[in-house]
């Protein structure tokens, strides 16, 4: 095993950092109390060629890997963005990007991928649905045959960036769930326009990631084009899990830059501030122990998600480990973020300080993209061979 990076990957993480301290803390307590899409941040991300890292080079991206892009994202994650940034990669680097890149007709790239590049054009994803939740095997919205397309119809909950998208991946039914034979068969992948007649949408509001809408979408009887399906036709199934997947991956990467900073911030104020005498609260074991303790959390769950992500782009198998490294990331970033806000004393509870948002976007990842809950039950059958307990 080879832990050093590259001189590449060493300047592809200082350019990272550059950028995001470009748009550093201050833009996002902003674009946070107006609840409105980072435009100029993802624009300057994608003017460095930082969006397109693992994206093909034929169509504007680097050609790099998995690894090179959960790198970009924690150090983007670090300079300001927190968890939040790795939404920004998740709905156009994965779910446009490596559904395309993986899946798509040479057609469909040729039409989509310079654009998401370039950083002209958002995806988003509709995959969960109100009576499935975590049993995406379960989904309902149905695509039934309409002479060259499809018809589609039903409704999904807690889709990220769709009023800031021009395209939309939809997870469908195209065979009806009784009628599949295997629960896996029968599920369909659709790149769509939002803006398109009988789509529709209405906001949720919510505690944190305020950049990034999420919504509730209906689709009554929306007309799908041919040219508009993605991979195969009942096959999108095992297609969708290479999204998921490399979703997980990004998620903890943001999770550990956020983790990240807020130590950061929380190191610098204690350093600075003094209550009993001359001695910064920077010095006391009871202020140092905890974000000591949390750092190293966040460095395992990072080196589980550079595995995940070199695996991955070695073509091996690396589920489990990006399972794990999202769980164990979730789980550390809460506590690193807890305790800066409480080594700050009430100044954590500032929007001035920064550490209230990270709180407030940290929460969402202990049971999104996946649950904990669920991602313990994939480690008991997956890895200690159990039975399935649900």
């Amino acid at each position: 095993m080879d832990f050093q990076l590259s001189e590449e990957q060493r300047l592809m993480i200082e350019t990272a950092s550059r950028v995001g301290a470009e748009f550093g803390p201050d833009y996002w307590r902003e674009q946070d109390a107006k609840k409105s899409f980072p435009t100029e941040a993802w624009a300057g991300i994608c003017e460095s060629g930082l969006g397109g890292v693992s994206l093909p080079e034929e169509y504007g991206g680097s050609g790099l890997g998995m690894l090179d892009m959960a790198l970009v994202v924690e150090a983007l994650s670090a300079a300001g963005g927190g968890s939040t940034l790795a939404q920004l990669f998740m709905i156009n680097p994965i779910f446009g990007g490596v559904a395309l890149a993986k899946f798509g007709s040479k057609a469909q790239k040729d039409a989509m991928l310079p654009a998401l590049i370039q950083g002209k054009l958002n995806f988003c994803m509709a995959l969960t649905e109100p009576n499935a939740g975590s049993n995406s095997l379960e989904i309902r919205t149905f695509a039934h045959a309409d002479g060259q397309g499809w018809r589609l119809k039903g409704q999904k909950i807690w889709i990220t960036g769709v009023p800031d998208a021009q395209k939309m991946l939809v997870v469908a039914r195209t065979t009806r769930l009784e009628e599949a034979g295997r629960r896996t068969a029968g599920i369909s992948l659709f790149l769509i326009d939002v803006d398109r007649e009988g789509l529709s949408h209405q906001p949720i509001e919510k505690v944190g990631t305020n950049t990034l809408a999420s919504s509730t979408v209906y689709f009554d009887d929306v007309r799908i084009e041919p040219d508009e399906l993605i991979g195969t036709l009942d096959g999108g199934w095992h297609q969708l899990l290479d999204v998921l997947n490399t979703e997980r991956i990004v998620t903890t990467a943001g999770l550990v830059g956020a983790g990240s900073l807020a130590i950061r911030l929380a190191v610098d104020y204690a350093k600075d501030r003094k209550v009993f005498g001359d001695k910064p609260v920077a010095a006391y074991q009871g202020v140092q122990f905890p974000l000591a303790q949390a750092h190293a959390e966040l460095q395992c769950a990072r080196l589980m998600n550079l595995k995940a992500a070199s695996l991955c782009d070695t073509g091996l198998p690396y589920g489990s480990e990006a399972n794990i490294a999202k769980l164990i990331a979730a789980q550390a970033a809460s506590h690193a973020i807890e305790r800066s806000m409480q080594a700050m004393g009430g100044m954590g509870y500032a929007k001035e300080y920064h550490v209230e948002r990270l709180w407030r976007d940290a929460r969402l990842f202990r049971f999104a993209p996946v649950s904990e809950e669920m991602v313990l039950n994939f480690i008991a059958m997956h890895d200690l061979g159990m039975p399935k307990s649900y």
